[in-house]
C-alpha cells in the first residue's frame, strides 16, 4: 500500500469507520437531531458547529489537491449558518459525507512523490502535512461530538 493509500485509509477510518478507535462521524451522526444538533452544552460549541467547521477545512484541502488555489480563512472557519429544518441537518451531514469520500479519493490518486512538496505556499507546510493534519483535526472534533452528544441527551 502507497503512502497516499494510507492516508486516504486512515481519513476514510475516522469518517466512515473500522479505526482503532472504534469512533467515526458517520455512525456518531447518524441518529442526532437537529434539535441535538443545535443544543449548546455548558457553553461548549454545537454538534453542528463542530461538523461545519470539520468540513470546512476538508473541502479547500481538498481543492488544493485538485490542482486548485487555497482559498480558506481561519476567522470563517466557525461561520455556520443557521439550520432552520432536520432536511437541513440531514443534508448537511450528507454533503460532509460525500465530500470526504471525494477527499480519500483525491489524496488516493495523489502522487507518493510529491508528498513532501509545499502545500499551496511553504507556510502551510507539506501536503502531507495537511492531510494528515486533516484526520488529526477530524478526530480531535470527533471526540468534542462524542461527548457532546452524550451531554445533550442526559
Amino acid at each position: 500500500m502507497t503512502t497516499p493509500q494510507q492516508l486516504a485509509k486512515h481519513f476514510r477510518d475516522v469518517f466512515f469507520g473500522k479505526n482503532w478507535t472504534a469512533v467515526n462521524l458517520k455512525d456518531t451522526l447518524a441518529d442526532v437531531t437537529l434539535q441535538e444538533a443545535t443544543t449548546q452544552v455548558h457553553g461548549l460549541n454545537t454538534i453542528a458547529l463542530l461538523v461545519f467547521h470539520i468540513h470546512y477545512y476538508v473541502n479547500p484541502v481538498l481543492k488544493v489537491l485538485q490542482g486548485g488555489p487555497l482559498v480558506a480563512s481561519d476567522k470563517f472557519s466557525f461561520d455556520l449558518q443557521p439550520l432552520t429544518s432536520e432536511a437541513e441537518w440531514r443534508d448537511m451531514v450528507d454533503k460532509v459525507m460525500a465530500d470526504a469520500e471525494l477527499f480519500a479519493q483525491a489524496v488516493e490518486a495523489f502522487p507518493e512523490e510529491r508528498l513532501f512538496d509545499d502545500f499551496s505556499e511553504s507556510k502551510y507546510g507539506t501536503f502531507y502535512r495537511n492531510i494528515f493534519g486533516i484526520v488529526e483535526h477530524t478526530h480531535y472534533h470527533l471526540g468534542q461530538i462524542s461527548l457532546i452528544k452524550k451531554m445533550v441527551r442526559q
